[in-house]
């Protein structure tokens, strides 16, 4: 979260032509309930059931570049399932960035916590052994959306 996958899929999508898929507005259309409320009310084990069926749906799609949320690749079964879909950029900033970026969003439900900034850390301390099988990492901490949509062309175009 904050690191800007959404935005630059989006962009991404658009300068290849690609169709873009951003996984929680797909899921918010299913359950036509905000991420939030899924949280709240049904829990984070049934937001990520929905991700796996979603997953299932998504494998059969061609030329898309879909922006899933930070937590699907921590589940194995995904992150195998996403790397024969295609390539996996992992989009990355320092903890810091990320809290500046999202401080007024309060829809983030993983982060309603007395401490935000070490719930981050802890989050993408928990996460990196899925986040380092990434294809590609970049930081986006001091890049606009454009440098890192761009730099991601150049990665793909050379192989």
């Amino acid at each position: 979260m904050g690191t800007g996958k959404t935005v630059v899929a989006r962009l991404l999508a658009e300068k290849l032509g690609y169709r873009f898929v951003d996984t929680d507005r797909q899921i918010e259309r299913y359950t036509k309930k905000s991420i939030s409320d899924i949280f709240a009310q049904d829990g984070e084990a049934e937001f990520r059931r929905l991700e796996k069926l979603l997953l299932h749906w998504l494998i059969h799609y061609d030329r898309a570049v879909i922006s899933s949320g930070g937590g699907m690749v921590a589940n194995p079964d995904n992150l195998n399932e996403l790397k024969q879909m295609g390539r996996i950029i992992c989009l990355k900033a320092t903890p810091e960035v990320i809290l500046e970026r999202i401080k007024n969003e309060p829809h983030r439900p993983l982060l309603h916590a007395p401490d935000p900034l070490s719930r981050i850390k802890e989050l993408l301390a928990r996460r990196e052994a899925c986040y380092a099988k990434a294809d590609y990492r970049i930081d986006t901490s001091q890049l606009t959306t454009e440098q890192v949509a761009d730099r991601i062309i150049e990665w793909l175009d050379k192989g």
